[in-house]
C-alpha cells in the first residue's frame, strides 16, 4: 500500500474512533482536551521532536539545556491547567490532606534542588513535572471521574495506537530507529525508544483489557456488541505493537497486571484480606528469588539475557559511583555533567537513567527520597485497598496498573520525567473529595462568562472517596 493512502486511511480510521466517542456524549467538560493533549505529548515525543522529525524545526535539544519550544508549550499547559483548577475553586490544603505522601515527595523534589549541581535545569525539570499533579486533579475534578479516566485513555489510545503502526509499516524514518554502534534497527512508532512503545502499549493494553471484563457483564444488545469488537480490535492492535516492540518488561509486566486483576475477581477471593494476600506475595517472591533465582530464570526464558547482564553491570557501577547517600545529587540531576560522561565511557550503549526506578530514586534523591518513595507507594496500595470494598471495578483497575507499575520500574526507570507511565501512576494514586458539578448555579449569575460555566465546579457538596 502506498504510504500516502496508508496515512488517509489511519485518519479516517481515528476519525471515525473520535466521532463514535463523541456520539456516546460522554460527561466530561471541554477541560479534558488539557490532560489528553498532555498525556499524548508524554506518551509519544514532544512538540520540538515532533516539528523536528517532520523537518519544522532546526537544531536539536540537549539532555541540560532542553528546547524553548517545549518550554513554552508545557508552560502553557500547566497555566492552563491553573486556570481551570482556580475556576473549579480547588482548595490546596484539601490536596495536601488527601495525598500527604504525594505532596510531600513532591516538595522534597523541590527543596533538593538546593543542592543539585544544575540547580537552574532542575528547577525547570520539576516545573514541568509538576504538570502531572496539575493534570490528575483537572480530571479528578471533573463531573465524573471514571469517565474521564475513561476518555482519557481511550482517546490517547486511538491516537497513539493507530498511528505507531502506521509509522512502523510506511514511515520508517519515524517509526524506527537504528543503533549508532550496532547498526540494529528498533520498532519505536510515535515514541523515541523501543521500551518507551512497551509502556504505552502496557497501559493501553491493560485498560483494554479490563474495559473488555467490564463489557462482557453489560446486557446483552447492540451498544455491547459493538463495544465488544472494538475494544477486541484495539487489543489485537496493541498486541502487534508489543510484539515490534519487544520490550519484554512490558509484556511481563501486562500479563502480571492481568493475572492480578482476574484473580482478584473471583468470588473465593475475600477483598477484605487483600494486604495479607500482598503480604504473603511479597514473601514468597523474595523467598523464590533467594533461593532459586527465579528472576535470571524468567530473564533466560524471554531470550533477554544480553539486556539484563548489560543493566545489571550498570547498576553495579552506578551503586560504586561516588554519590551522597542520604540525599542524593538532587531532583533529576545525576545524569548531567561530569556524571553522565563518566558513565558513557564505560558502558558504549550511553545510558541516561539507571533502568531501575528505585536505583534511580536513589541515585537523585538518596535513601530520603527513596523512604518517601516506598511510603507514596503503600498509602497508595492502602487507598486502592479500600476501594476495593466501596467501587470494586475502578479498585481492581487501580490495583492492576499498580501491580505493572511496580513490576515495569525493576528494569525501567518510570519514577522520573514526563513518562506516560508516571502520570498515569498520579492518576491512580492522586485523590480528591468529590465535587458536586453546579453549571445551574453558574448560568444564574450574571457577571459568569460560557467558558466559565463549562470549566468550573463548586463543592456544594463534598464527601472523602
Amino acid at each position: 500500500m502506498p504510504p500516502t493512502l496508508a496515512l488517509f486511511l489511519t485518519l479516517v480510521f481515528i476519525v471515525f474512533l473520535f466521532r463514535r466517542d463523541l456520539r456516546e456524549r460522554p460527561n466530561i467538560t471541554g477541560a479534558h482536551w488539557l490532560p489528553l493533549i498532555w498525556a499524548l505529548i508524554v506518551g509519544s515525543r514532544s512538540v520540538a521532536q515532533w516539528l523536528s522529525t517532520l523537518g519544522l524545526l532546526r537544531g536539536s535539544s540537549t539532555i541540560e539545556e532542553g528546547n524553548p519550544v517545549d518550554a513554552i508549550v508545557f508552560l502553557t499547559l500547566i497555566a492552563a491547567g491553573l486556570y481551570v483548577l482556580n475556576k473549579r475553586r480547588v482548595r490546596l490544603g484539601e490536596v495536601f490532606r488527601s495525598n500527604p505522601w504525594f505532596m510531600v515527595f513532591i516538595l522534597y523534589c523541590l527543596i533538593s534542588i538546593t543542592w543539585s549541581d544544575f540547580p537552574f535545569i532542575a528547577f525547570k525539570r520539576w516545573v514541568k513535572a509538576l504538570g502531572h499533579p496539575v493534570m490528575a486533579l483537572v480530571l479528578l475534578t471533573e463531573p465524573n471521574f471514571d469517565e474521564a479516566l475513561t476518555r482519557l485513555i481511550k482517546r490517547s489510545a486511538y491516537i497513539l495506537v493507530p498511528f505507531s503502526i502506521l509509522f512502523i509499516k510506511y514511515f520508517e524514518y519515524i517509526g524506527r530507529t537504528w543503533d549508532d554502534y550496532t547498526g540494529i534497527a528498533s520498532n519505536v512508532g510515535v515514541c523515541t525508544q523501543k521500551n518507551g512503545l512497551g509502556g504505552g502499549c502496557m497501559i493501553f493494553g491493560f485498560f483494554f483489557f479490563w474495559h473488555l471484563l467490564k463489557t462482557w457483564k453489560m446486557e446483552k444488545g447492540i451498544a455491547r456488541r459493538d463495544e465488544l469488537l472494538l475494544t477486541a480490535g484495539m487489543l489485537f492492535l496493541i498486541g502487534y505493537l508489543l510484539r515490534k516492540a519487544h520490550s519484554m518488561t512490558s509484556l511481563l509486566s501486562l500479563l502480571i497486571a492481568m493475572a492480578v486483576m482476574v484473580l482478584v475477581g473471583r468470588q473465593w477471593v475475600n477483598k477484605k484480606l487483600i494486604l495479607i494476600y500482598a503480604s504473603v506475595a511479597v514473601v514468597t517472591l523474595g523467598a523464590a528469588e533467594l533461593l532459586f533465582g527465579v528472576f535470571e530464570y524468567v530473564v533466560s526464558l524471554t531470550g533477554h539475557e544480553t539486556t539484563i547482564a548489560g543493566r545489571a553491570e550498570l547498576w553495579e557501577d552506578l551503586l560504586a559511583f561516588p554519590n551522597n547517600r542520604i540525599f542524593g545529587t538532587g531532583f533529576e540531576s545525576f545524569w548531567l555533567g561530569d556524571r553522565l560522561q563518566a558513565i558513557w565511557e564505560t558502558h558504549w550503549w550511553h545510558p541516561i537513567q539507571a533502568h531501575n526506578g528505585y536505583l534511580e530514586t536513589y541515585l537523585n534523591l538518596g535513601l530520603v527520597g527513596l523512604f518517601l518513595l516506598v511510603g507514596l507507594l503503600i498509602s497508595t496500595f492502602r487507598k486502592i485497598r479500600l476501594e476495593l470494598l466501596t467501587n470494586f471495578e475502578w479498585g481492581r483497575f487501580r490495583l492492576g496498573f499498580f501491580i505493572a507499575f511496580i513490576c515495569h520500574n525493576w528494569t525501567e526507570a518510570s519514577f522520573r520525567g514526563l513518562g506516560l507511565s508516571w502520570f498515569m501512576f498520579y492518576l491512580i494514586a492522586m485523590e480528591y473529595p468529590n465535587v458536586q458539578f453546579a453549571s445551574e448555579k453558574l448560568s444564574s449569575e450574571a457577571d459568569e462568562t460560557e467558558e466559565d460555566r463549562e470549566l468550573a465546579y463548586f463543592p456544594d457538596k463534598v464527601q472523602s472517596w
